[in-house]
């Protein structure tokens, strides 16, 4: 390690990352690229060089080739999706993990890298009112860990579930023709992640109808155990959702939960983005019935101001979990294994980096209040948006607005909202959305998404999409097409 040159270029890095922030508004929130530009021939070298550069010539390279092709994810104007939040002491404590570079699969490859892995989950864990059950405890069974995604958490629940239940049924394992039975469920708004992991655990899945209010209750959830073992099928796992990916709505978790404490099913919380506003005492209400949950997960760097990666998740058994991944090969094998828990046994890969540092460092250099305020600001500019929607007879509210996501239409066709998508996005390019669509019914969503957007920029957003409207009207206009209302 060079040390003066890291003195030297880590200062002129962190006055680049500086300025990227400060000058973010000047970006357009959507990129300007077309796929291959940096593929085509001699746009990069076809191989590396072989003696060092300067920093200053790849920092003009990342103006020049890089910051194009980036979609600017905290940009204020940024409406898309759901957030991907940042802030200046998880981008620190990333450099610090980078510098101590350990890779944490076990207790004694790098014991700070679990114990503090350990003490923020509890930290968080405590903050959102998890029942104690789910904590790391020194005689509970139940504990934390900090995975990659809510994708990789849901696909963990659902291998253990697979083990748990396997296990009940064949002692032996031997689990001829079983596999091929087993069947998990989930809403079907649920994130594409839960179909992903049904895939991959070579399993069925039946995605459950919702209620008026987008919500998966425990009698559809019974119904379709009771067809599936009339059919000969094993049920064994359902997956919640808190906060939806297209509306933001909210599985009944009480209902699930005692269904599937009856039936013996694998309860799994997934409440990625809507989770982190837990952290917030008014909106504890949302899990409640998470005590009957066999385990939960969101993302802080969703909305908690801390970078990706960073998904938490709760077992209420973590030796089922283990169970199901025990690999214990002779190097990875140390004094303390009956003492401590490996997390390398209750996730898919080997390797862990020291994620834990983000929440740490953002715990203690911005307090929580400032997270319960971020997350409070980001939904009143929400309502603030409703408002505005609502105050404009063209156009409804699609679900309801709880969160930091208006689902809005026009009171028009799906085609027209369509257009109006393709006007803000491959047009206009000022704001950038993305659209969703249930039951057959085309919406835009508006999401709050970065820590820089204000009142103004939301009313800016608002502005955007009424001119954009009328262009698309226009442009129906001059080409002959008819202009209709209330009809989709």
């Amino acid at each position: 390690m060079d040390s003066a040159a890291l003195n030297r270029d880590g200062k002129d890095m962190l006055e680049y990352i500086a300025k990227f922030w400060d000058t973010l508004r000047e970006r357009k929130p959507l990129h300007s690229v077309t796929p291959g530009y940096l593929t085509a021939p001699g746009v990069l070298p076809d191989r590396p060089p072989d003696e060092p550069e300067e920093l200053k010539d790849v920092l003009a390279d990342i103006d020049k080739y890089i910051m194009p092709g980036m979609t600017q994810w905290n940009h204020p104007h940024f409406f898309a999706y759901f957030p991907s939040s940042c802030s200046y002491p998880s981008i620190v404590a990333d450099m610090l993990c980078s510098a101590v570079a350990c890779i944490g699969f076990t207790w004694n490859s790098s014991p700070a890298c679990t114990e503090l892995e350990i003490v923020m989950m509890n930290w968080l864990g405590r903050l959102i009112q998890l029942p104690e059950v789910f904590l790391n405890t020194p005689t509970g069974r139940g504990g934390g860990i900090i995975q990659g995604t809510a994708s990789e958490a849901t696909l963990v629940a659902l291998l253990a579930a697979r083990s748990k239940k396997l296990d009940q049924i064949d002692p032996k394992k031997e689990f001829l023709g079983l596999i091929d039975k087993l069947v998990c469920y989930t809403s079907e708004l649920a994130h594409s992640s839960v179909e992903r992991a049904s895939l991959i655990a070579h399993v069925k899945i039946k995605q459950l109808p919702t209620d008026s209010s987008y919500s998966v209750r425990g009698e559809v959830l019974q119904q379709a155990i009771n067809e599936d073992r009339r059919n000969g099928l094993i049920p064994f796992y359902m997956v919640a959702t808190i906060g939806t990916t297209s509306v933001c709505s909210y599985d009944n978790l009480k209902e699930l939960g005692e269904v599937c404490s009856k039936e013996n099913l694998w309860l799994h919380i997934d409440a990625a983005y809507a989770g982190n506003s837990i952290i917030c005492p008014e909106y504890r209400y949302l899990i409640d019935g998470v005590e009957l949950a066999d385990s939960y997960n969101f993302n802080p760097h969703k909305w908690m101001m801390t970078n990706f990666d960073c998904s938490a998740m709760w077992f209420k058994d973590c030796h089922l979990v283990a169970n199901a991944f025990n690999v214990d090969p002779l190097y990875l094998q140390h004094k303390h294994d009956n003492e401590v828990i490996d997390f390398r046994h209750l996730q898919i890969p080997l390797g862990r980096r020291f994620r834990s540092l983000k929440l740490w460092f953002g715990f203690r250099l911005l307090g929580v209040k400032a997270l319960q305020e971020n997350i409070r600001t980001q939904i009143a500019l929400a309502k603030e948006f409703e408002k505005m929607v609502r105050g404009d007879r063209q156009y409804e509210i699609i679900g309801e607005v709880t969160m930091g996501l208006v689902c809005f239409r026009l009171k028009d066709t799906n085609a027209m909202n369509e257009a109006l998508v393709k006007e803000i996005n491959d047009v206009d390019r000022r704001i950038h959305l993305v659209p969703g669509e249930v039951d057959g019914t085309y919406f835009l969503r508006m999401a709050i998404a970065s820590t820089k957007t204000t009142v103004e920029d939301v009313v800016f957003g608002w502005k955007v999409i009424q001119e954009c409207v009328q262009n698309v009207k226009n442009n129906n206009l001059a080409n002959g097409k008819p202009i209709t209302n209330g009809v989709h």
